[in-house]
């Protein structure tokens, strides 16, 4: 029987069609469309959505909006420039659709006919702008900006100063305060304000001015501000404090639309408060919020503020994991919400009435979500390790998911992308660590495989169920990866999530090595054959893994924090270490206890040392003195840097050297398939781009 099984098994791979699939490579990874942003029209009919293409050899990418049926029918393309058109938001009599383009004097509004002819340009400012709101009267659009606060709305001021800074022959930052910097820019002056445009009038309005980030920046890119559902009064998010690089005191503040002085709403509350989001029946704002002050990963609770009373009250208290993206339901009764549990981001609701919460729909990872208009359906942005992005509908009761679009399809059928299995192995204090593993392009299991592991940033986040490049790059190159969620990890309950503050080399390095030494018993892995990798905090424990262990063959280290000293001196959210490592370095020993820097003369194992010179969260100085310690330790090391990349290198840009880099290190150390490309070259190939 088994022999008839087999056979059959074997004719079935002769078939057209049937035949196996290819392996995944890099290029295969930019064959991909991110398929994004579901936005319900109001009368429920009709979805648009964005598609982003990626051009590999080009350099490029370019995002356009499509709209389709409600029932996934009749796709078509809406925009087609090579310019970038996105963030679609429906008017509300959902005859237009407003979204952002770059075709004329980068990031503006523009408005689109439904039913026919062609996009007209409605703003034309300097600054550019970010997150459209309309107005539910549709006369009045809401977005963000970056201007110099003395100028506010007043465009040619904002363009007169910014031309006067890059003239002349010296060209310097100044700065009286700290947080001058934030991620990959300098702030010279500026701050974020939220602007109001009258359709009728063509009037913009400055309705946040002062000196204040209003608001601040968001790491999401969430909107932090929404009109009431009269048109009367805005909600916003703002840090009015004096040392705002020590605080996470964001608050939220109320102003009428016709101007005035703002009013802080949540001033009793000195943690976290943001995301306002008005109810549908205007009594009530839901939004985000914290407890502890200084602590940005404290649990993320979901409040509701009542207009009439003043009153405030966390609805989501038994739900013990972080709240992410939300949305009230139409009937203002129920709140819909994306939580971080075990690895999933599934959607839930929590009724106001007795704060009860139920699981709506499981699918791996939700990116974002839109409810219907009749409260019956959500269409949502879907990814797992193995589906791409795609726009999905479920019914709110959670029953019959079902997929709308196939943009991924033609890559699908043809390539091997690897599916994901999952581990509980057992770590520090003898938890279970959840890890993720993806087998490689034509897993046989009387086979050896070498083994790359990937620790997660944040150091609060999680490794998700959830389509990314490196979960099938590596597997298509013959490497086993798997990725774990030790300590420090969000989705397990907020007691794990709090464990790696204070001690992160601690649980989390048992963790790490435990796991290894788990996966290093099981027969296809070859323990001979084992590296490691990580990404900012993930980039810290591969410094503290060179000082402490050789149980690898080759380390690579992204973006990661080395001496703790110098970091706390040159970052630029100073709350973060501040309470990670319980102070200051000059009044907490955890600096000196925790930093790497203080073990080179350990360092042995090969190391990769990637990092981006515009990175002023982990200054890109981290990694230089990563790799000089390693060169005069005589260990095999090899640094990149990408001089125009912050944290993040670019996706289309940096991102294909960033995987052909890792593959060239681990085929050198570990064995597998080699880098698809000439390493030399490829970086010449780069330089001579951004010179031409």
């Amino acid at each position: 029987m088994k022999k008839l099984f087999l056979f059959a098994i074997l004719f079935l791979l002769t078939i057209p069609g049937v035949a196996q699939k290819k392996p995944f490579t890099i290029e295969d990874l930019y064959h991909l469309k991110t398929v994004n942003d579901p936005r319900i029209s109001p009368d429920g009919s009709k979805i648009t959505f964005t598609v982003t293409s990626y051009f590999l050899h080009k350099g490029k990418h370019n995002t356009e909006i499509y709209l389709m049926n409600a029932d996934g029918s009749q796709i078509h393309q809406m925009t087609n420039n090579p310019a970038a058109d996105y963030a679609p938001r429906w008017s509300p009599d959902g005859k237009s659709i407003l979204f952002i383009s770059t075709r004329k004097n980068g990031a503006q509004l523009w408005l689109l006919p439904v039913f026919g002819g062609e996009p007209k340009q409605l703003t034309h400012i300097s600054t550019e702008i970010s997150n459209p709101v309309w107005s539910s009267d549709g006369r009045k659009i809401m977005f963000e900006t970056r201007v110099f606060p003395e100028c506010g709305a007043v465009d040619s001021c904002n363009k007169k100063i910014d031309e006067s800074m890059k003239e002349g022959p010296i060209q310097a930052h100044m700065a009286d305060h700290l947080l001058y910097r934030h991620w990959t820019s300098y702030k010279d002056g500026r701050r974020h304000h939220i602007f109001v445009f009258d359709l009728d009038s063509k009037k913009m309005t400055d309705v946040t001015p002062g000196n204040y980030d209003s608001p601040p920046f968001s790491l999401s890119g969430a909107t932090d501000y929404d009109f009431s559902p009269d048109g009367q009064e805005i909600c916003f998010t703002s840090k009015r404090v004096s040392h705002p690089e020590s605080s996470t005191n964001d608050d939220l503040w109320l102003v009428p639309l016709t101007g005035g002085k703002a009013k802080n709403i949540t001033a009793d509350n000195p943690a976290y408060d943001g995301q306002p989001r008005y109810s549908p029946d205007g009594r009530s704002i839901a939004y985000r919020t914290q407890k502890i002050p200084g602590y940005e990963s404290d649990l993320f609770r979901l409040a509701v503020y009542d207009r009439k009373t003043g009153k405030k009250r966390i609805i989501t208290e038994n739900f013990d994991n972080w709240v992410d993206d939300f949305a009230w339901a139409p009937d203002s009764k129920s709140i819909y919400f994306i939580g971080e549990v075990k690895g999933h981001f599934p959607l839930y609701n929590v009724r106001l009435k007795d704060q009860r919460i139920r699981l709506v729909a499981d699918l791996k990872t939700i990116n974002a979500f839109d409810i219907a208009p009749n409260g019956k359906w959500v269409a949502v942005s879907r990814r797992a390790v193995k589906n791409p992005y795609e726009i999905w509908r479920i019914n709110t009761n959670g029953h019959s998911p079902k997929r709308l679009t196939f943009c991924n399809k033609a890559v699908e059928d043809s390539v091997d992308i690897r599916p994901v299995e999952e581990m509980w192995i057992p770590g520090a204090d003898g938890i279970k660590v959840q890890t993720f593993i993806v087998k490689p392009h034509n897993f046989n299991p009387a086979e050896k495989y070498p083994l790359i592991l990937n620790v997660h940033g944040g150091p609060q986040g999680q490794w998700a169920d959830a389509f990314r490049g490196d979960w099938q790059v590596y597997p298509g190159a013959g490497y086993i990866v798997a990725f774990p969620n030790p300590h420090g990890s969000t989705g397990f309950g907020e007691a794990y999530t709090e464990e790696i503050s204070k001690d992160w080399g601690g649980k989390v390095y048992k963790d790490i090595m435990d796991v290894a030494d788990s996966l290093a018993k099981i027969p296809w892995v070859d323990e001979n054959r084992m590296g490691v990798m990580g990404w900012s905090y993930g980039g810290y424990m591969m410094m503290w893994l060179e000082g402490h262990t050789t149980r690898f063959k080759a380390i690579a280290s992204m973006m990661g924090v080395y001496d703790l000293r110098s970091m706390y001196g040159a970052t630029e959210e100073l709350w973060f270490p501040e309470w990670e490592f319980g102070g200051q370095p000059w009044n907490s020993d955890l600096y000196q206890k925790w930093s790497p820097s203080n073990f080179v003369k350990n360092f042995k194992t090969p190391a990769l040392v990637i990092t981006g010179q515009k990175d002023y969260r982990v200054p890109y100085t981290q990694s230089l003195q990563f790799f000089t310690a390693l060169q005069k330790m005589n260990v095999p090391s090899r640094l990149i840097i990408f001089k125009n990349d912050g944290h993040w290198p670019n996706y289309v840009k940096s991102m294909p050297l960033y995987y052909n880099a890792h593959l060239n290190w681990f085929h050198k150390y570990l064995g597998g398939s080699p880098a698809p490309w000439n390493m030399k070259k490829m970086v010449r190939n780069m330089i001579f781009k951004e010179k031409k």
